[in-house]
């Protein structure tokens, strides 16, 4: 998707918030409130039960844009109330990802030519790349589809939640993009070797064939949607473990796709999975703030120890209840 295109779907989707936003107790407010409480990306507990998702809890149109404000406003705030512990994190992603751009030229090199000699990966890759574009909102329309026709509501909302998820990320990689203006792959002369290159904001990074700028490499953006939309669905199943499984694996399969695709550097995409990851959990977690305010007096599923005698001795177990 092209940084234009984002921007005007990103413009487009929060101008009914700034209504929301100038009132002084108004739900994106208190949701603010309550993320100083609990780290919108930290260790928050969510009931993730199925009747927790219900009429009080339910996204309407005008709570949906209100969420989605919340979560920009949130994501790009994020840096300035990090606390030290975050400062920890970062630093050891930013050693973790500073020791494989030494190998983003020797992995973009070795990924173009397992795809020039081999046709099979070739057109895998291209099939992958592709689902990770238009046919992943394909996929998410589908699957809401299917919650709305059987009247699923977690279902319903974890999809509406992974749309969430996308425009966020979207907004946030398309921002990341124009601030870092780095050279892609791709984009070289033939026989001439690609340069993973920094060039800053406002830097034409290349031209396409139609003479056309070709927008920044740094992050993925099909890594990062995709991470986020995956996050989304791994969090709120996550009492399924086949769900999570099955959803990282798609978004990696994604990324690795644009690796081989020659589309991106491999820091690229390692950037891109963290902020697709960050961003779906801050969404997560802020539709479970919102759902404590519309529902404070929920009960939550519970777990308790007992003892049971049988065959003559005790047999220690979990019983675990869904209100």
């Amino acid at each position: 998707m092209k940084l234009m295109t984002r921007w005007s779907l990103f413009l487009l989707l929060t101008i009914p918030v700034a209504g929301f936003s100038q009132k002084t107790d108004t739900l994106i407010n208190k949701l603010d409130s309550l993320s100083r409480k609990t780290d919108s990306a930290g260790g928050q507990i969510n009931n993730i039960s199925p009747k927790a998702y219900n009429d009080e809890t339910r996204i309407t149109f005008n709570s949906y844009f209100t969420l989605l404000g919340s979560d920009l406003k949130q994501s790009f705030t994020k840096p300035f109330h990090m606390k030290k512990r975050d400062w920890g994190n970062l630093g050891k992603f930013a050693l973790v990802a500073g020791a494989l751009s030494f190998a983003d030229e020797p992995i973009q090199q070795g990924a173009v030519k397992l795809r020039t000699n081999h046709s099979g990966i070739a057109t895998t890759s291209k099939y992958i790349t592709n689902f990770g574009g238009i046919y992943e909102a394909y996929t998410l329309a589908a699957i809401g589809a299917y919650g709305f026709i059987f009247k699923k509501v977690k279902m319903q909302t974890t999809t509406l939640l992974a749309t969430q998820a996308y425009i966020a990320a979207a907004a946030v990689e398309s921002v990341t993009k124009f601030l870092s203006g780095r050279t892609r792959p791709s984009y070289y002369p033939p026989g001439t070797e690609a340069e993973p290159r920094f060039l800053g904001p406002f830097s034409k990074t290349a031209t396409s064939a139609s003479g056309k700028k070709v927008y920044s490499s740094f992050p993925s953006g099909h890594t990062t949607v995709a991470f986020a939309a995956a996050t989304v669905f791994a969090l709120e199943y996550k009492d399924k473990p086949l769900i999570p499984i099955v959803a990282y694996s798609a978004a990696t399969m994604i990324g690795l796709s644009r690796i081989t695709e020659n589309k991106h550097w491999s820091t690229d995409v390692l950037v891109g999975a963290a902020l697709g990851f960050l961003t779906g959990k801050e969404v997560v977690n802020n539709y479970h703030r919102y759902s404590k305010l519309k529902a404070p007096g929920q009960k939550k599923n519970t777990v308790s120890f007992n003892l049971n005698y049988a065959a003559g001795h005790f047999e220690p177990g979990l019983v675990y209840k869904f209100r």
